[in-house]
């Protein structure tokens, strides 16, 4: 309790905030934390404007990729239900089993 006190005390003071912020170590931090929200912005803006680019396509390009998609996600699921190992027959346990 009293040092969360004495530590609000201190952040208060505005002389103390001044030198912190002129230090080498919360100056660096600051232009990594700049850095860091620049180039996620960028990055943002990167990714919609080729979001936008390919639903600005042929008309239902993104329609049909999304449909193409959905067809080979099924298919290969059907594939693997089909491949998947059976267990042998009189081995399951439950309540159609044979004690």
């Amino acid at each position: 309790m009293v040092l969360r006190r004495l530590l609000g005390a201190l952040l208060h003071s505005s002389q103390l905030v001044e030198r912190l912020s002129e230090s080498r170590p919360i100056r660096r931090a600051a232009q990594l934390t700049a850095f860091a929200l620049l180039q996620a912005q960028l990055r943002g803006q990167d990714a919609a404007r080729r979001l936008r680019a390919i639903a600005a396509g042929p008309a239902g390009s993104l329609g049909r990729r999304a449909a193409r998609f959905r067809d080979t996600f099924t298919q290969e699921l059907r594939r693997g239900l089909r491949e998947r190992p059976r267990p042998p027959p009189g081995s399951q346990k439950g309540p159609g089993a044979n004690p």
